[in-house]
């Protein structure tokens, strides 16, 4: 294990297992806990469990309480392809390494089940379900040493192998970039689905370089082009047409998501994403 895979670790194990604080040791709630009871509202409730209906009607807080109904199994799906390999704050694959770590630490944290799979045209690997810090690290390097170059990753096809994969229902984080089409409604029949999309900005908003000598990461194929205003109208166009139909498409699937710039901390996105529950 190299040595900035090494900080990196150090760095996400202090915040999952240091800067959790709450109610809830764990980013993840929902299939796994089941409603309980109501109660009156004591100090150091979280805010976020008060049922106000009940609440307007007695004139009293009360909040809900639930107990944890079984494990969960966290399921991280890194969908690998070359489009990864690319960055200008640090590379795609740095930050889906991480995400992939902060997932795992999360889920040995709160004694749930953590399994990492690897996705292109079909699933590649499976690591097996553990709750152990040890098999975290192990996918976890596995993600970061990654040959991304001449990958492509398939979210139709490589999604359906996923989901015949998969038989146990998850909790599901699919980790890409997103930037070709994507079906996700097999895998939301039966497992919670979260979409985390990486991003680079540059990839969402270029400048004019003028004539450059482009290569594609996944296919290999070169070209030499002028990359004016004209093509970055083009090219910006491109990427908001996708991204309309990828939110319609989560939308409508009722899939939660979030997106991640490489030059964000994404600790703090997976947080907020999950209602500021740690």
């Amino acid at each position: 294990m190299n040595r900035r895979l090494k900080t990196l670790l150090v760095k996400t194990r202090r915040q999952v297992f240091s800067e959790m604080l709450g109610n809830n040791p764990s980013l993840f709630h929902g299939e796994g806990y089941d409603f309980s009871e109501l109660r009156e509202y004591q100090v150091g409730d979280d805010i976020r469990k008060i049922d106000w209906t009940i609440t307007a009607k007695l004139q009293k807080p009360y909040v809900k309480i639930f107990h944890e109904e079984r494990e969960l199994n966290i399921v991280a799906a890194c969908m690998a392809s070359g489009s990864l390999f690319f960055g200008t704050h640090r590379i795609k694959q740095d930050l889906v390494t991480e995400i992939t770590a902060i997932l795992g630490y999360s889920a040995v944290k709160n004694g749930d089940l953590f399994s990492g799979v690897v996705v292109s045209e079909s699933v590649e690997s499976i690591e097996r379900p553990t709750k152990r810090i040890f098999g975290v690290n192990r996918f976890v390097e596995s993600v970061d040493s990654l040959k991304l170059l001449g990958r492509h990753a398939d979210y139709i096809g490589g999604i359906r192998n996923l989901f015949e994969r998969i038989k146990r229902k998850s909790v599901l984080f699919v980790i890409g970039d997103f930037l070709t089409s994507v079906d996700l409604a097999l895998l939301s029949r039966r497992h919670e689905v979260i979409a985390v999309i990486v991003r680079d900005r540059f990839e969402e908003e270029p400048v004019p370089l003028g004539q450059v000598h482009l290569v594609d990461p996944e296919s290999g194929k070169s070209l030499q082009t002028h990359f004016g205003e004209r093509s970055v109208r083009r090219y910006r166009a491109k990427v908001i047409e996708n991204d309309k139909a990828l939110y319609r498409h989560l939308n409508r699937h009722r899939i939660r998501f979030v997106k991640i710039y490489t030059d964000e901390d994404p600790f703090g996105k997976l947080v907020k994403l999950f209602g500021g529950r740690v």
